[in-house]
């Protein structure tokens, strides 16, 4: 198959916004790839190329300035060929080698094909195409369940894997049923909710839990071996000996849990996540410990098809009590909003709200699960945009976000994207260009005019910026155009949401 037929169906998703359509494209494409192509297609249609690390980045991609072809020829395995040869070159020499693979690449690639090539190398393309609409698309193009796709995911822990596979040799390779010990599985994630109220109240009876500010970590063991993954799946078991000993200590023979990796201050409360993931623990003898609200395997019983209000049972008899996540199970509102209000108060990030008769669906965030966190909000002046990619092409979008200085001037905080409609898009592409200050490259620098309400999860110490502080989760919450630079937010304000 040509790229530029995949290319295409590229810009046809990241065009649209509707799933079912981006699920049908996809199919569309899926269903005429050879053998030999699907794994290949299946990792750039998800934003990545197969080969990693590749040992390119943004100088030598940037550096790439070839006359594009006329004409479309190249095939997807003549990239995935390329890029093969690329990711093998090593020693000395090897930036000019790969410089000049790259080269010839981007000579035998059309306009639309060398920013397609670009954005994956860099992987930017921002196309939509992520892995939940890839597993419908697998699904479709197969014409099998989506839970059937869906739990080979979980199981093998890599929809590429798994979608390229059933491709290649059919349905028949999803019916793996059973979980591979030591081998992570994707998590399954949340939603987000307004209030815990209105959480439990859209579910009936709702389990409660603390939402610890940690990193997000699975951990199997089998006879004397542990393994620890983050969320991203990748093993971290050297770091963790705090949560090696836990799991050791447990009277399990093997088990796969789901919990965070917390640090704890002296008097019990919780620490921060950028505390928790620094070198904090080292530096002060704490050790990251581990705490536990999901069990998907225990003594050779996959627990991942039981309902919720099971696993906890199996849970509560395999872990001891201070190394599981605290928890309440109500069907009032107003209790649960009562212990949000409490866990906050406590130092925790907020609650997670959940279905008690739903399976463990991995890789999947679904409404059985609703993540309800306190939103705090600021008044911050947009000092810069950054020209948009993907579907935001032709746009300013990525936004330079600055709080007032009592001595005169902003000071940066971060950038954000989130939370712009398309419309905003255009309207503030129009407004910033006619108070553009300067340029450099895809940046444009503003005259500090204009207030936007920034809603953010929570602040942070960095050394990225001047101020030496950064919002978490920041995103666009409107315009303020009730507000003058003068009337924005401090940098002390913003200090005051650091934990």
């Amino acid at each position: 198959m040509l790229l530029a037929d995949l290319v295409q169906v590229s810009a046809s998703v990241s065009a649209t916004r509707a799933r079912s359509k981006k699920t049908e494209l996809l199919a569309g494409l899926l269903a005429h790839l050879s053998p030999d192509e699907a794994r290949a297609a299946v990792s750039y249609l998800s934003g990545r190329p197969l080969q990693s690390p590749l040992g390119v980045g943004y100088s030598a991609v940037g550096a790439v300035d070839v006359e594009p072809a006329t004409s479309p020829s190249l095939e997807i395995l003549d990239v995935d060929h390329v890029l093969e040869e690329i990711s093998g070159v090593g020693g000395p020499g090897s930036n000019a080698i790969k410089r000049q693979l790259l080269d010839n690449l981007f000579a035998g690639a059309t306009a639309d094909e060398q920013l397609f090539l670009r954005g994956l190398l860099l992987r930017n393309l921002r196309q939509g195409a992520l892995e939940g609409v890839m597993a419908d698309a697998v699904a479709l193009a197969l014409d099998v369940p989506l839970a059937k796709v869906r739990r080979a995911a979980m199981v093998r822990g890599d929809l590429i894997a798994v979608a390229a596979d059933a491709l290649v040799a059919g349905p028949d390779s999803l019916g793996i049923s059973s979980l591979e010990l030591m081998t992570p599985v994707q998590p399954m994630l949340a939603k987000t909710a307004d209030t815990a109220a209105e959480a439990v109240a859209g579910l009936g009876t709702a389990v409660v839990e603390r939402k610890l500010d940690g990193l997000r970590l699975q951990v199997h063991r089998v006879g004397d071996r542990v393994a620890v993954f983050t969320r991203n799946l990748r093993d971290v078991t050297s770091d963790m000996p705090g949560v090696v000993a836990a799991l050791l200590a447990l009277d399990v023979d093997s088990v796969i849990l789901d919990g965070e990796g917390l640090l704890m201050d002296a008097s019990g409360s919780p620490m921060s996540f950028q505390d928790s993931m620094s070198g904090i623990a080292e530096a002060s003898g704490l050790k990251l410990a581990g705490f536990f609200f999901d069990i998907l395997h225990l003594d050779g019983h996959d627990l991942v098809d039981e309902p919720l209000r099971t696993r906890r049972n199996v849970l509560a008899s395999a872990v001891p009590e201070q190394s599981r996540v605290d928890s309440i199970v109500t069907d009032d509102p107003k209790r649960a909003e009562a212990f949000f209000e409490e866990s906050v108060s406590a130092g925790f990030e907020g609650v997670v709200v959940k279905d008690p008769d739903l399976p463990y669906e991995a890789g999947r965030r679904g409404s059985g699960w609703l993540k309800v966190k306190p939103t705090h909000t600021l008044d911050l002046v947009i000092l810069a945009a950054e020209w948009g990619s993907g579907r935001r092409q032709g746009w300013l979008s990525n936004l330079h976000l600055g709080a007032r200085d009592p001595d005169g001037g902003f000071v940066m905080l971060g950038k954000t994207f989130k939370g712009l409609t398309d419309e905003m898009l255009e309207a503030q592409t129009t407004r910033f260009l006619e108070i553009e200050r300067d340029r450099k490259g895809h940046i444009v620098f503003l005259e500090p005019s204009i207030v936007y309400e920034i809603a953010f999860d929570g602040v942070q110490r960095s050394t990225r910026y001047p101020g030496g502080v950064a919002l978490r989760f920041a995103r666009v919450k409107r315009y303020r155009d009730d507000k003058t630079p003068e009337e924005a937010d401090t940098i002390d304000e913003v200090r005051r949401h650091l934990r």
